[in-house]
């Protein structure tokens, strides 16, 4: 049953390889810095998760004792990254005019919360 156990952390490990290498490559090759920001934030996550998993389950087969700092390096991760890929985004949409100007209507006369002050909060 041992090999199970090495099996299973060998795919988590060759998962996390793959999400890491797509997500280098994304964040190389895409051209501009909002299509740049879905690879780190996104495959990397999943590639950085994976392979912390693979060490939690590798040394409780080891040791026979299960650590959760993995666990919770892993669920750090997973609510840090998409609130910091926000930000930046937001933040990039403040200081780029050209992409401000490039942004859709929103159908409603406030526009976007990004960038507008909603005419009901400028009036109070």
């Amino acid at each position: 049953m041992q090999w199970i156990g090495e099996l299973a952390v060998s795919a988590l490990i060759l998962i996390g390889a793959f999400f890491l290498l797509v997500g280098s490559f994304g964040l190389a090759k895409l051209p501009d810095m909002m299509r740049r920001l879905h690879g780190p934030s996104k495959s990397t996550t999943l590639g950085i998760g994976s392979l912390l998993i693979a060490s939690m389950l590798h040394f409780a087969m080891a040791s026979g004792h299960v650590s959760f700092h993995e666990l919770l390096i892993t669920i750090f991760l997973f609510l840090t990254a998409p609130v910091t890929a926000h930000m930046l985004a937001k933040a990039h949409i403040l200081r780029s005019q050209a992409d401000r100007n490039s942004l859709p209507s929103t159908g409603r006369p406030d526009g976007w919360a990004t960038l507008d002050v909603p005419k009901r909060a400028a009036e109070k």
